[in-house]
């Protein structure tokens, strides 16, 4: 990702990859049993696109608050408000390894910060993903178990990343 590129040119990229990673992800998990994953909300863009394109299985939102647009914003009875540090250890008893999509948009603007918090959640969001399902994430993430997969066309490298169980 160069250095050089525009904040435009940096958010564009960001979401033509979003959504080809989420769409890919979608079409490669469709049949899977089992949860969506949204981990963190914000405006709610990525969450109202799944909802649109998933109907076979329930999506739940991992957040702090929820400040999303009204058309995004997910039933009270699939929000699990809090700090992820806390509600996804304790999603694994709820849930286990049973979500077939994750997706994480988490981080912000500051590089390092993103990175160091990766490190921290990864090893918290990779007990949750069920064997062949896929994580998308707008950040790299250090997993011990899961693999790395190649980007679909029209995701820009660096911008978005995609692991699968």
């Amino acid at each position: 990702m160069p250095d050089n590129q525009s904040r435009l040119d940096l958010f564009i990229d960001r979401m033509v990859s979003q959504r080809s990673c989420l769409d890919f992800a979608i079409s490669e998990t469709k049949g899977m049993p089992g949860p969506v994953f949204e981990l963190g909300l914000g405006n709610g863009r990525t969450y109202h696109h799944m909802v649109q394109y998933i109907s076979d299985r329930p999506v739940y939102v991992f957040e702090r608050a929820v400040a999303s647009h009204p058309d995004s914003t997910p039933p009270a009875d699939r929000v699990i408000l809090g700090d992820v540090r806390e509600t996804l250890p304790a999603s694994v008893d709820r849930f286990g390894a049973t979500a077939s999509l994750i997706h994480a948009d988490l981080g912000g603007h500051n590089r390092k910060k993103n990175d160091d918090f990766a490190r921290f959640v990864s090893p918290l969001i990779e007990p949750l993903l069920a064997e062949g399902g896929l994580m998308v994430s707008s950040d790299r993430m250090y997993f011990d178990t899961l693999t790395e997969v190649s980007l679909p066309e029209g995701a820009v490298e660096g911008r978005c990343f995609i692991y699968r169980r």
